[in-house]
């Protein structure tokens, strides 16, 4: 795909891409794909897709308590628990507002780990990462920010959740399905939306606007980006998910070169 080239005019020291489709197959791909690079929040849809596999297996369920008093562990995937962005505080009620929260994935990650006896990072890889095959990538500390991993290991990821393999495919409906719906909240890097829609750990794209996919990207464009200068996208409508990893932190530049990038991706994909 001559599109991914588009990586090399990014103002950043080191950047990798890769797209694939939603049979498994590799589309295209540019840049160190073995190259292990910090995820910041890209992190959260591999937590989260652990989460779904511990309700899944019985551990869990969704709408039992979690977090602050009156949230579930559906709230803590849709960021409604009320608990502030970093601080293991309440902000507000559960289910009042969409407040983004790195410290309810902390929370998510405490209550997994004490349902199943294990610690979270070794559940992930049990559940997640070693079915998957994703040999370089780990998390050490926080379940939110603190993962590392690859544009190889991502594009195995991506290709599961376009074919579930490991969760029952009505189980990722429901991750890529709006959860209370119409709240307002802030995007972090894009202020407020309104609304902010969220499913279980993933952002999903609705009409947002300014927002960091393309906009060409359907309404049903779901996924993550990080602090790291890092997203994962995955478009129904396009039969396909684009990884992109790079080792400069979000900012302006991230802003203006994100969007038009997947616009470029998804009109070659066309």
């Amino acid at each position: 795909m001559e599109s991914l080239a588009m990586i090399e005019n990014w103002p950043v020291p080191t950047a990798a891409t890769a797209v694939v489709r939603a049979d498994g197959t590799l589309a295209g791909s540019h840049g160190p794909l073995g190259h292990r690079f910090p995820l910041a929040s890209v992190t959260k849809p591999l937590t989260a897709y652990a989460a779904l596999v511990a309700y899944e297996e019985g551990a869990v369920e969704l709408d039992e308590p979690a977090g602050p008093e009156g949230s579930t562990v559906r709230h803590l995937l849709a960021h409604t628990s009320g608990l502030a962005y970093d601080e293991h505080r309440a902000a507000s009620a559960p289910g009042a507002r969409r407040t983004y929260s790195n410290a309810g994935f902390e929370a998510l990650a405490d209550h997994i780990a004490k349902a199943t006896d294990i610690p979270f990072e070794e559940y992930l890889r049990q559940a997640v990462l070693d079915p998957l095959g994703m040999t370089s990538t780990t998390l050490r500390g926080s379940a939110a920010k603190d993962g590392v991993s690859t544009v190889a290991d991502l594009v195995r990821f991506a290709a599961e959740v376009q074919t579930p393999r490991l969760l029952d495919p009505r189980t990722v409906l429901e991750a890529m399905t709006v959860v209370h719906p119409g709240l307002d909240g802030l995007l972090p890097g894009y202020g407020r939306q309104r609304p902010n829609d969220w499913g279980l750990g993933f952002e999903i794209r609705d009409g947002k606007s300014p927002h960091w996919t393309g906009s060409t990207s359907s309404p049903r464009t779901f996924g993550h980006f990080g602090q790291s200068g890092t997203f994962l996208w995955i478009d129904p409508d396009a039969g396909a998910a684009c990884v992109a990893l790079t080792d400069r932190p979000f900012g302006p530049w991230a802003i203006e070169a994100w969007p038009p990038f997947t616009d470029a991706v998804l009109a070659e994909l066309r």
